[in-house]
């Protein structure tokens, strides 16, 4: 079992967000903390596997969990208990799944203004979805990280600025698609926006040591294997989305997708709202503290 309550505190804090956290009575918190606890965790330097595709060394100090106990994590910190590996750094963590689309070629030109462009003019069907679910208003802001790919690494990287109507301070959602033969791993840092730049530094240090298993990485596409039927825009739009048609791409991007991916990121959402109340020396003086602690 982990030690740190103060550890536990903030990836805590981090996961339910410091509202939800502030709104917790006392033996809700100290329930949910044990639950946590509870869990399986591997602990630094290790090797994790991450599902059956692929591994990742994990630095002294991490913490991981396999899909089978990420999925409880995700349902304790208020998320949908999908299957996901969970990594947890400092003052972040990271949700990894992998998405078995085929494989994706990736000699297609990034349009990022055409990107954000098209999610702009989704905001409105969006967030009209968002009401019928009950859900606040979300805006598409801006490229905080515009989308980027490594050729050397194939790994494809963004970071997406949105925005709460009436708030000053942005949800910012970090990923990387990490592309191997059979398909890509889909990688999500949630992290506080104030530490998210030097948060996004120590997460790509980390992914320098992610490695497909042998016969899955990118390099070892033979002639015959599956290739998705979209390329890297679609990644960055919703994959998964443009399989629907072959035709009438930007449509199927545009009119589906883009009226659902802030539905889709809903949890995350939350997860990322005003999450850094127990970072910093000034701040965990007024975090909960166990006996052992003091």
């Amino acid at each position: 079992m982990l030690k740190s309550s103060k550890w536990m505190l903030a990836v805590l804090a981090l996961a339910l967000g410091a509202t939800a956290w502030g709104a917790e009575g006392e033996s809700t918190r100290e329930q949910r903390r044990a639950a946590v606890q509870a869990l399986k965790w591997q602990e630094g330097p290790a090797t994790a596997a991450l599902g059956g595709n692929a591994t990742l060394k994990l630095p002294a100090g991490a913490r991981f969990l396999d899909e089978t106990e990420g999925a409880k994590f995700l349902k304790l910190t208020g998320n949908l208990p999908s299957a996901n590996s969970i990594l947890v750094g400092d003052n972040w963590w990271a949700a990894f799944s992998f998405s078995s689309v085929g494989y994706v070629k990736d000699d297609e030109k990034i349009d990022a203004d055409a990107l954000l462009k098209s999610m702009k003019e989704e905001d409105g069907p969006a967030n009209e979805e968002r009401r019928k679910l009950g859900m606040g208003e979300l805006h598409t802001d801006g490229w905080h990280i515009a989308p980027h790919y490594d050729s050397a690494t194939k790994h494809l990287e963004w970071a997406l600025r949105l925005r709460a109507p009436g708030s000053n301070t942005p949800t910012i959602n970090y990923t990387v698609r990490l592309l191997g033969r059979s398909g890509y791993e889909s990688a999500t840092l949630v992290s506080d926006p104030s530490t998210l730049d030097a948060d996004v530094k120590a997460f790509k240090a980390v992914l320098k040591d992610f490695d497909f298993k042998s016969g899955e990485k990118y390099s070892e596409f033979k002639q015959g294997d599956r290739v998705a039927e979209f390329g890297l825009m679609a990644l960055v739009a919703g994959g998964a989305a443009a399989v629907a048609t072959k035709t009438g791409f930007w449509k199927v991007i545009v009119g589906f997708f883009a009226a659902f991916w802030k539905l889709i990121l809903a949890g995350v959402v939350a997860v990322f709202w005003g999450i850094a109340k127990l970072f910093g020396k000034k701040k965990e003086q007024n975090a909960p503290q166990d006996p052992q602690d003091k």
